[in-house]
């Protein structure tokens, strides 16, 4: 699978005159590359395979009988601009290949070559091409109609392809749907999209924000109670479930509901009834339940924390959402979504980005998926001050510097100038703080349940959150 695309196109074209050479260097890159190889003996050859096939990278001798290696790069620039080209040189041919660098080639080594050198140099060109066609695709974009919105989903990837599929044909049955991904893949977009295509459309879906609640408030919010049930229960409640009679309920995030509760669901999803709290009788109900997770429920099984045949009555058919990693393919069409969908919305129709933020944004790992995508797009549009969003705008500096793919040292640098103690006390403030609001995030704002996670006492985490002023409503709006 191509990190870059999202696709299986890996693709490397090799061309020269020397069969053992062409021969080695195809074998090192499929053994060791993994890459999908072709060869030509000649430049003549390669264009009519570069034509057809549309290689990422392209390999090249400098000199071959005929075309040259640099006369080859020059016509492949007319095929696609987007093609990486590496030149292979031989003694005495070191000045064409610098001459070739001139005029757009991205690298060159010389013969005889070294192994890590090679698949080195093609990754990296390999990176270039993907970004290049990305950008290219952003601004045709800005030129064209959308295309790819499918019930709020916005791409065209296979792999949400296969989503949308899925949902289509599950859409119109009653059947319960698990769907599990990472945080911010759009499991609630997907929930609305299946109830969107049901015959359930015409009521409101109804969605539950289990983590959001504590125990027995999601109890006699799901479920209804009546008058004199408990303390303070001086009129009778309708339960979300009666409330989403004949139509969809999205439990989100469904494996923290507690164990207790979980009893009862299983009750529901097994005879199509409930019972309210103090009532001997229970009311039937014809609902349609799509429940989500960002968790192991297996693991959670396994601890004794979810009850398996709960699990299975909800497992009947799953829905993977894809991360944003999976679908590389799809971010400059996002991109471009959320800059018109922003532009729209704070009246700044004719903000722009900046190459220099285009390519950030293509190169940054979205760990937060879509939603850290739409939302880092949502801030920039709103706090950029000038006609362009320039990269500094975006407010990804120190995230893109701290990533695991970023150098370990960069994430130091801004503390260098300090003694030991202040480097310690900033590097440990800033940490604490991006921790606690991470956990905050998972949870929705539930501080029994984040501190739960975190390992810690509920008072603890009350204290370091005053102490680093993080406010619990801001992760519950």
């Amino acid at each position: 699978m191509n990190e870059w695309t999202g696709d299986g196109s890996r693709r490397v074209l090799v061309v020269d005159d020397e069969p053992d050479m062409r021969r080695l260097l195809a074998r090192l890159l499929v053994k060791k590359g993994g890459y999908d190889v072709l060869e030509a003996d000649s430049g003549g050859v390669g264009l009519v395979i570069a034509r057809d096939w549309l290689p990422d990278v392209v390999l090249t001798d400098v000199k071959m009988p005929g075309m040259d290696g640099v006369e080859f790069f020059r016509r492949l620039q007319d095929i696609d601009p987007t093609m990486s080209t590496i030149i292979m040189t031989g003694y005495g041919t070191v000045e064409m290949a610098v001459e070739a660098l001139k005029t757009g080639v991205y690298d060159f080594f010389q013969k005889p070559f070294d192994n890590d050198r090679i698949l080195h140099a093609v990754a990296r060109a390999m990176e270039r091409t993907w970004l290049l066609r990305e950008n290219r695709r952003f601004h045709e974009l800005q030129k064209n109609p959308e295309r790819g919105d499918f019930f709020g989903f916005i791409g065209n990837a296979p792999r949400l392809r296969e989503v949308e599929d899925l949902l289509q044909r599950l859409a119109p049955s009653d059947m319960t749907v698990l769907i599990r991904g990472e945080s911010g893949t759009g499991k609630e977009v997907a929930a609305r999209a299946l109830h969107a295509m049901s015959g359930r459309a015409g009521r409101r879906m109804v969605t539950v924000n289990c983590p959001a609640l504590p125990e027995n408030i999601l109890e006699s919010e799901l479920f209804g109670y009546c008058r004199g049930a408990f303390t303070g229960a001086d009129r009778d409640k309708v339960g979300l479930f009666v409330e989403a009679h004949r139509s969809t309920i999205l439990l989100d995030e469904i494996a923290d509901i507690p164990v207790s509760i979980q009893t009862k669901l299983l009750r529901v999803l097994q005879e199509k009834e409930i019972q309210p709290l103090g009532q001997t009788r229970t009311i039937p109900v014809d609902v349609r339940v799509v429940a989500s997770t960002n968790q192991d429920i297996e693991a959670k099984i396994a601890r004794g924390e979810f009850r398996e045949d709960l699990f299975y009555r909800l497992n009947v058919v799953t829905v993977r959402m894809p991360s944003l990693e999976e679908i590389r393919s799809d971010i400059p069409l996002l991109i471009h979504h959320f800059l018109r969908k922003y532009r729209i919305e704070y009246e700044r129709p004719e903000l722009e980005f900046s190459e220099e933020a285009i390519q950030m944004l293509l190169r940054r790992s979205w760990r937060g998926n879509v939603r850290e995508l739409q939302n880092t797009i949502n801030r920039a549009v709103l706090l950029g001050s000038g006609a362009t969003i320039d990269s500094k705008d975006l407010r990804l500096d120190v995230e893109v510097q701290c990533s695991p793919e970023a150098h370990s040292g960069l994430c130091f640098d801004q503390v260098q100038h300090l003694d030991y103690a202040g480097a310690k006390e900033k590097v440990l403030k800033e940490f604490t703080a991006s921790y606690l609001q991470a956990a905050l995030g998972r949870t929705k704002g539930n501080i029994s349940l984040a501190a739960r996670n975190c390992g810690m006492e509920r008072q603890a985490l009350q204290r370091l959150l005053r102490r680093y002023q993080i406010a619990i409503s801001d992760f519950r709006s």
